[in-house]
């Protein structure tokens, strides 16, 4: 059994628990739902065990879309030895590309202290705010990655600024983000559907604390501006449910739909109570009909997955 952990090390005492203020492991609970308390309500989604295992499927539905790779930006993973993840989440992500480049080293943050304790040696975690003032040097980085981050920052231009400022020259930036409207090509998602109504709900109340939702798509052009070069934006599209005649889609479209139906509650809560001011009641009987919209077969709906990245000069 002990072969099976070689090369790992407990992160709790050099990674993670040394990174944190104690108050950032007193979570906020709400509706039935825990939340971070580390900057507390920057985040409206939550952090409990049920959200972290949907995040870890959509890591096995990116795999499965991607086939298997972890970036699309042309870097030397064995030459990169400084990497960051912003927004790490469970980790999953740094976790799998410190394993991949044992030369490289990766640091994932996120304002949430729920990374596993085990991780590569050449991996750490941190509690920390990627809007806030960045602490490392200047020049350091060969990476910065983000996915699924679209929901987490309020300022992209700035975000870019700063990733640009600890960049190497000659370094990359990606950013892996879906635009959650969905869409169809028959015209069988219209505005009266639930499953368009939702996000569209969710999209408005984001806006309400703060946060531009719908923001994959200027993504390519936010980079350019803030004065990275080589930038590429590559489209993906994720469909939700088996309708797709294509065997690795239909395999994709599964994950993803059980991605979004797991999520539900989770990805509504936040943003309808805080930024629309409904009432949990509301939001359960509203669910209701959103869950059927999903799994109406005769609905062909996808979402476009922006792949991002650019090259600092």
């Amino acid at each position: 059994m002990a072969d099976d952990d070689d090369g790992y090390q407990s992160d709790s005492a050099s990674a993670t628990s040394a990174s944190l203020a104690s108050s950032a492991r007193n979570f906020i609970y709400e509706n039935g739902r825990r939340y971070h308390s580390f900057r507390e309500g920057s985040y409206s989604f939550p952090n409990d065990d049920r959200e972290q295992d949907r995040e870890d499927l959509k890591h096995a539905m990116y795999l499965k879309l991607f086939n298997g790779a972890l970036h699309f930006a042309p870097i030397d993973g064995e030459a990169a030895p400084n990497v960051i993840d912003l927004g790490t989440g469970t980790g999953i992500w740094a976790i799998d590309f410190a394993d991949l480049y044992p030369s490289s080293t990766v640091l994932g943050i996120d304002l949430s202290p729920i990374q596993t304790m085990w991780v590569p040696p050449n991996l750490k975690f941190m509690v920390d705010d990627a809007e806030d003032e960045w602490l490392h040097p200047q020049n350091h980085f060969d990476l910065v990655h983000t996915r699924h981050t679209v929901q987490a920052f309020r300022n992209w231009p700035q975000l870019f600024q700063r990733a640009l400022t600890h960049l190497k020259p000659g370094a990359w930036m990606e950013c892996q983000e879906i635009d959650h409207m969905p869409m169809s090509d028959d015209d069988s998602v219209k505005p009266d559907n639930a499953m368009y109504q939702y996000w569209q709900n969710v999209t408005d109340g984001l806006l309400n604390v703060g946060v531009q939702f719908r923001t994959a798509s200027t993504l390519a052009g936010h980079m350019r501006a803030a004065g990275f070069v080589n930038v590429t934006e590559r489209v993906f599209y994720v469909p939700i449910g088996v309708w797709p005649k294509n065997r690795q889609l239909r395999e994709v479209g599964l994950y993803w739909r059980a991605v979004l139906m797991e999520g539900l509650e989770a990805i509504a809560l936040g943003p309808l109570t805080r930024g629309l001011g409904w009432r949990k009641e509301e939001i359960a009987v509203f669910l209701a009909n959103v869950r059927k919209a999903y799994l109406d077969p005769n609905t062909h709906a996808w979402m476009p997955f922006y792949i991002v990245y650019g090259q600092k000069p």
